[in-house]
């Protein structure tokens, strides 16, 4: 249950209100919602003055669910829209490894029609052995190479600590597959308003994605985009499984935007580009696509990434769908 609070309730009255439900013990806790405040509470006891609406949502997700906001959210970063009627491309290298790399690759993007450049400054990776990014100086790099094309940027953060430093150079924070219930991370987020792209666990289910986004929400932060990047199964013929129901089923029961990472999702080139407009048609609000100019050399994850005529063909072919699907 969300109880509405009047903009003019004092917090005073508030904080005693929370007291008659039972107080924190109970669970009950003031969320900042722009310029609301909601309570969440299992039950109401009492009535009072101070109450403006109450809303008896029965999802878990009670922040992003469509009982709370039946319209889609649409996050506005400059020109570029996220959700709504947009299909939004972002695209660029798995991993800033210099600034000639960068900057290249986000001119190709750019021509090819993307809206939002990727890069990864800090790497999460398997071998500790494995490159794991250029750090701060990664950032700059990419920060500068967004303003030299026009494009707005997005790379990962990893810790609580480093939130302040990579919200300093970017328009969008990534927190990862590894990181989805990193829950430090997740409240760090949830009290900036930059945008968010939360990525799926490879082994999550969608109730745990959705209240992961829940903790980010609850922080006041209503800017996150849900991205879909595939899951571990049983199969090995490629890296993970991309969950396409999991698009269509998010897009019911939730109002945020969801993107789809087929890059991740298949760890194959040659389907990437079918998965893309898989994505499109059973409704994803975009895509996010590793590209690079010479994906064979990457330092990271250069069997799933695209070079540019790859990336002209996907992006022609996704705007393809998305006119048969009316975006």
């Amino acid at each position: 249950m969300l109880i509405k609070i009047k903009r003019n309730a004092n917090r005073k009255d508030v904080d005693e209100f929370i007291q008659k439900l039972g107080g924190g013990q109970a669970g009950v806790k003031i969320i900042n919602w722009g310029d609301d405040r909601y309570l969440v509470s299992k039950k109401l006891t009492e009535n009072s003055p101070i109450i403006e609406e109450i809303k008896d949502i029965k999802s878990k997700h009670h922040l992003s669910s469509r009982e709370f906001k039946l319209e889609d959210t649409v996050i506005a970063i400059g020109n570029t829209r996220i959700g709504g009627s947009s299909i939004t491309i972002i695209a660029g290298p798995c991993a800033i490894e210099t600034e000639l790399q960068i900057k290249s690759a986000a001119r190709f993007v750019k021509a090819a029609g993307a809206h939002i450049l990727r890069g990864g400054a800090f790497k999460p990776r398997t071998s500790p052995h494995s490159f794991r990014g250029l750090e701060e100086e990664g950032l700059k790099y990419l920060q500068e190479a967004g303003k030299e094309v026009g494009l707005p940027v997005v790379t990962e953060v990893m810790t609580a600590e480093d939130v302040p430093l990579v919200a300093k150079y970017a328009d969008i924070l990534q927190i990862g597959s590894r990181n989805m219930q990193n829950y430090m991370l997740l409240d760090a987020c949830g009290k900036i308003r930059k945008p968010i792209l939360l990525k799926r666990g490879l082994s999550s289910t969608v109730d745990e994605f959705l209240l992961a986004s829940e903790y980010i929400l609850a922080g006041g932060n209503q800017n996150v985009i849900l991205c879909e990047r595939g899951i571990r199964t049983f199969e090995n013929a490629f890296r993970n499984t991309l969950d396409l129901n999991a698009v269509a089923y998010l897009k019911q029961v939730s109002h945020l935007p969801v993107i789809v990472d087929p890059s991740h999702g298949t760890g194959l080139r040659p389907l990437v580009t079918p998965l893309a407009q898989a994505a499109i048609a059973v409704g994803a609000d975009g895509v996010i696509i590793e590209a690079t100019a010479t994906p064979d050399e990457a330092l990271c994850d250069g069997a799933q990434s695209l070079d540019e005529p790859m990336l002209n063909t996907l992006i022609t072919n996704v705007n393809r769908i998305s006119s048969v699907v009316y975006r």
